[in-house]
């Protein structure tokens, strides 16, 4: 895990869930509940980034993180500069450090969707500007902070409920881990052994008091559980997918891993998903799913994660 990263003033980096406190969190969710609530009758204090650009770095194809924070930057009044991973060859016809103190003399904010986790920590390092994670191949805090304002609208507060992760261990996964251990839920992860959480993530869950379960068999996993989530087997980046198929075959959430789960649990996914794969259509599309809530909180929880980057509180 990385050291927050301080900026001058009230700006913040978003970079991981495991560098902000409980109550940064919550302040964070709270705020994007009430932004949701209005959005189509906002309040001229919803515009908190008039006057201020962000730049949208992309190495990676994207259709959820370049919509959903496009649209939250124009929503609150800003203006979004689209640059693509080609343009700016990071780390290659220059240094990170160079690319970030030029872009902070251009624009008032970064976003950017990176594989590797290292680039982007440099970046914000030298960076004075706040610096918010899209993705890298480690961690995805704002798919997580969308999830978690999805559980809590269908569930009530995630304070000591249950979630259940089935399938590979990602980048997604480490972002729940982080996020129970800020906000006191259990966390049951089955994995195969050959693609279970690392060991240091493992043992910084441990070390922030965590409850973390780590187990084989998913329908044990899923048991009375509030929610199981799932997500793509091969990821951008993996380069062993017939590997990762086969081993995770047992892990389909389907309508019998769900049966064994309840009636109570919902299901999520961050998309896109491999439809057959790591879950069947009837799950995907039931009654139980919730996915496509989660892709419409991305843009309201990244709305309320860019007011906290700016010190800013979405009344």
């Amino acid at each position: 895990m990385t050291k927050p990263i301080s900026l001058p003033g009230e700006r913040r980096h978003f970079l991981d869930l495991g560098d902000l406190a409980p109550g940064e969190i919550r302040h964070i969710l709270d705020g994007a509940r009430r932004i949701k609530a209005r959005r189509r009758a906002p309040l001229a204090s919803d515009r908190i980034l008039a006057g201020r650009s962000i730049a949208m770095i992309f190495e990676q194809p994207s259709l959820r993180t370049r919509l959903s924070f496009d649209m939250a930057i124009r929503e609150l009044g800003g203006e979004s500069v689209m640059v693509t991973g080609k343009e700016i060859e990071l780390g290659e016809r220059e240094s990170i450090a160079d690319t970030a103190r030029v872009l902070s003399r251009y624009v008032d904010g970064i976003m950017i969707r990176i594989l590797d986790h290292r680039q982007l920590i440099e970046l914000a390092r030298h960076a004075t500007v706040p610096v918010l994670n899209g993705l890298t191949k480690t961690s995805h805090p704002c798919q997580v902070m969308a999830d978690l304002l999805t559980f809590e609208e269908r569930k009530g507060a995630i304070s000591g409920r249950t979630v259940s992760w089935v399938g590979d261990s990602n980048n997604v996964l480490r972002s729940w881990i982080e996020a129970s251990a800020r906000l006191g839920f259990t966390i049951r992860v089955a994995t195969p052994e050959e693609l279970q959480p690392r060991p240091e993530l493992v043992e910084w869950a441990r070390a922030n008091k965590a409850d973390l379960q780590l187990m084989r068999d998913p329908q044990a996993a899923v048991a009375g559980t509030d929610c199981v989530i799932a997500d793509a087997w091969v990821s951008m980046g993996d380069k062993d997918g017939a590997r990762r198929h086969n081993l995770l075959k047992p892990y389909q959430v389907n309508a019998a891993l769900m049966a064994a789960a309840g009636p109570q649990a919902i299901f999520m996914h961050c998309l896109p998903a491999k439809r057959g794969e790591e879950v069947t259509d009837e799950v995907l599309d039931g009654p139980q799913s919730v996915v496509f809530d989660e892709a419409e909180n991305r843009l309201h929880a990244q709305k309320a994660i860019l007011a906290w980057a700016y010190g800013q509180t979405i009344a």
